[in-house]
């Protein structure tokens, strides 16, 4: 177990934030935004997604459960969608992630889970029949059939969670294998590139597509949970292979040194030609696409891998992260995405896994930044960009465990 000198303050700071997330009316005192990013069933933005909060603090003894269903009846109102728009972060696969949680220490959730279970595991099939058939047509993916927030990795990581051992868990790993073998054409490029701009449509700034490292949108999240599945003995032909592909774009691409190695967001098709990534395009140290999550899933896959030397990378990735004031600088926000409490979880999971001390001496004086600047930040109450995705990642820190199924899985970081 971890301990940070300032865990109590780490714990105060969040018994803080949650009694301004007690209930909906607390959070929102003008009322819930309109817009679908903060609707109920959102784990970004929404009610299930500041729930995740609640159900962490009355697992852990922190927080009492009345608190957390309050805001489970608020995130299950209103029809679930288990349509083309539902994934890990939206509708039926998003609240059956939260009342896995939930359910772990009170089974009165069981059968509201197991009907949200059926809807995923129906969701899953269909999205994975779409996706082999796109490959055996020998297309280029788009980012949604395999990411993490929209697509096969994040509901990959789901079924891990849930049912380690279940057909459909093997047979999304069995997908997510066949994602890295070649396609036919064009030569040079990775079977996961795709045809659009980082934001997920076409865009003249890239006529060639991109190839996307980042765990929120890219190759990172598939790597991560392809080394989960492995490190948790699932056994799915093709495993190993097809992490040591990802790793070997991913070291191609790789810059820096051994002592501070970093890795592009993403890659255009000019870069590629060029075959050169400008120091300027070093992303800032966030989950969504900079070290907090492409370090975490070099460490998997060199844990997965029995690959000692791409564990010490990884660490030493993050490291250079913490101990540079000019990086640290790149993260004024506070949330997890895009801020510096990813970078803190990150680093803490990454401590934990294989009891790094030189990461968790780190961690106190990054958990004091973060608080200072939530005690001076504008409230906003979301998960992913907001107080509660904080919250999160200070009570951990402050309480040095978090038990399983562990509340951070939708990040692919455990």
């Amino acid at each position: 177990m971890i301990t940070t000198a300032p865990a109590p303050t780490a714990l105060a700071s969040v018994d803080h934030l949650a009694d301004a997330l007690a209930s909906p009316s607390t959070a929102w005192p003008g009322g819930r935004p309109e817009a679908g990013r903060y609707w109920p069933q959102s784990l970004a933005a929404g009610a299930s997604g500041i729930a995740l909060l609640h159900i962490e603090r009355a697992r852990t003894g922190h927080g009492d459960w009345a608190t957390a269903h309050v805001w489970l009846k608020a995130a299950v109102q209103g029809e679930v969608s288990a349509a083309a728009n539902a994934n890990l972060y939206f509708g039926a696969p998003a609240l059956a992630y939260v009342l896995h949680r939930a359910a772990s220490a009170s089974s009165r959730y069981l059968p509201v889970l197991d009907r949200l279970d059926t809807a995923t595991l129906t969701l899953t099939r269909t999205r994975l029949r779409a996706a082999h058939q796109r490959i055996s047509r020998a297309a280029r993916p788009l980012m949604e059939e395999f990411d993490l927030i929209r697509g096969l990795s994040g509901l990959g990581a789901y079924h891990l969670s849930r049912h380690l051992h279940h057909e459909i868990t093997a047979d999304v790993i069995a997908y997510l294998v066949r994602l890295t073998e070649p396609l036919p054409a064009p030569a040079g490029l990775p079977p996961w590139w795709t045809d659009v701009a980082p934001s997920g449509v076409l865009h003249p700034d890239y006529p060639g597509g991109h190839g996307n490292f980042g765990l929120a949108h890219g190759i990172g999240s598939t790597l991560a949970v392809l080394s989960q599945a492995l490190l948790g003995e699932l056994t799915v032909p093709g495993m190993a292979g097809a992490i040591a592909r990802i790793c070997a774009w991913m070291d191609h691409w790789r810059q820096g040194d051994e002592s501070a190695p970093w890795w592009p967001g993403h890659l255009s098709m000019q870069q590629v030609t060029d075959h050169q990534v400008h120091s300027a395009l070093r992303p800032r140290p966030s989950w969504c696409y900079g070290v907090s999550g492409t370090a975490r899933a070099q460490q998997l896959a060199g844990l997965a891998l029995g690959d000692p030397a791409r564990v010490a990378r990884a660490e030493n990735a993050i490291l250079s992260a913490l101990r540079e004031p000019l990086q640290l600088d790149t993260l004024p926000e506070t949330g997890l995405c895009h801020g510096m409490a990813g970078l803190l979880h990150a680093a803490w999971r990454m401590a934990t896994e294989t009891d790094n001390p030189e990461i968790t001496a780190e961690l106190p004086r990054l958990t004091d930044r973060l608080i200072t600047t939530l005690g001076q930040s504008d409230p906003n109450p979301e998960l992913l960009d907001g107080t509660t995705g904080a919250a999160l990642a200070l009570h951990t820190v402050g309480m040095g465990r978090a038990p399983a199924p562990h509340w951070d899985t939708f990040l692919a970081l455990a």
